[in-house]
């Protein structure tokens, strides 16, 4: 059994900075790669960012690139989303997500937290 444990939403304007947190407790194996989707109101669940265990493999969603960088700290179990320059667009539930191997199809997801932008 996994679980992960997301922190660090709230409400921010345009053009500020959140920074996401995932813990992540249970079979290592199961969280080798760890990432993050979000969900707007009325919108499909979409990808975000990955990363695998050893930090050599990111992939980025394009709404996000260069804005948002995502990073671990394998001695904590935990994955960061640094969001910057945040949008009203990147308003959502962010969730986060976790996969032995990079499939974009995760096993194990968070409870989410909502991020809120302001214009």
């Amino acid at each position: 059994q996994v679980q992960l444990v997301e922190s660090g939403g709230g409400l921010v304007q345009a053009g500020g900075s959140l920074r996401l947190s995932c813990a992540a407790s249970g079979r290592t194996l199961s969280y080798v790669y760890m990432g993050w989707f979000r969900q707007a109101p009325g919108k499909e669940r979409e990808f975000v960012a990955t990363i695998s265990w050893s930090g050599g493999d990111q992939v980025y969603a394009d709404p996000v690139k260069g804005r948002f960088t995502i990073s671990r700290d394998n001695a904590k179990n935990t994955v960061y989303l640094q969001m910057n320059s945040l949008k009203p667009e990147d308003t959502a539930s962010y969730y986060c997500a976790s996969e032995p191997i990079r499939t974009m199809r995760p096993n194990y997801w968070g409870q989410g937290t909502q991020v809120t932008v302001s214009s």
